[in-house]
């Protein structure tokens, strides 16, 4: 494994974001998205260490294409420079919440967790509705010294507490999300070891599990829409 190589290929291309440079340099794409396959296959074996649902993964399906859908946006360059997986018991769907992966060049890297989408309603009322019933556990979660020494929850919001929940709820700051999601952030140099990296990121999926955890109780049941 190298990640050197995958910094270097991701800076590469950020700096030449057209079509001709990526596709005249296909080769050492391969070769970077190889290098971020066999990262992947290492970290699970890590994390399946405290959680086996993950291990019967490819790395090959965990992962999320660099074309960008430039339809609505003014950024019109053709890639998103970054590696990008999402490991699950159930791959790289959102639901159920596993441990997510970005490697992107300038320190703009991150581990994360949790619901990143917010336009699932029913995701949203199952999560808000658990909250709701289940405050004691979340607030034992959020507030353990080794989660709040890596973390705080982020996530969409809305300024009020939704119609049908109490106001006066103890989470009621929670109730108000419409997605709640964790990011550790990443410096370029934190991935010159790729042992030390790998070892470092399954510490910290590993304290983010019990957030995740509570998460898929949550949404226990949900499926995801069908086109």
């Amino acid at each position: 494994m190298n990640t050197t190589y995958i910094i270097d290929y991701l800076t590469a291309l950020n700096m030449n974001n057209n079509r001709e440079w990526y596709h005249a340099n296909k080769d050492d794409y391969k070769k970077a998205n190889a290098e971020f396959e066999e990262l992947l296959q290492a970290l699970m074996l890590e994390i399946g260490k405290f959680d086996s649902s993950i291990l019967h993964n490819n790395p090959k399906d965990l992962t999320f294409k660099l074309v960008r859908d430039t339809r609505f946006s003014h950024d019109k360059s053709p890639y998103n420079p970054a590696f990008r997986a999402h490991i699950s018991s159930k791959g790289k769907l959102p639901v159920p919440v596993g441990y997510y992966l970005m490697i992107k060049p300038g320190d703009q890297s991150f581990l994360g967790g949790g619901l990143f989408a917010d336009m699932f309603k029913d995701a949203t009322n199952r999560i808000r509705d658990y909250i709701a019933r289940n405050g004691e556990e979340w607030e034992n979660i959020i507030h353990a010294p080794e989660f709040e020494r890596y973390f705080a929850v982020q996530g969409t919001a809305l300024k009020n507490v939704p119609a049908g929940y109490d106001k006066e709820h103890p989470q009621a700051e929670y109730l108000k999300y419409k997605s709640w999601y964790l990011e550790y952030p990443l410096k370029d140099e934190e991935m010159n070891s790729t042992d030390t990296f790998i070892a470092k990121a399954a510490e910290i999926f590993r304290i983010m599990k019990p957030f995740n955890d509570y998460l898929n109780k949550a949404l226990e049941g949900f499926r995801m829409p069908t086109r």
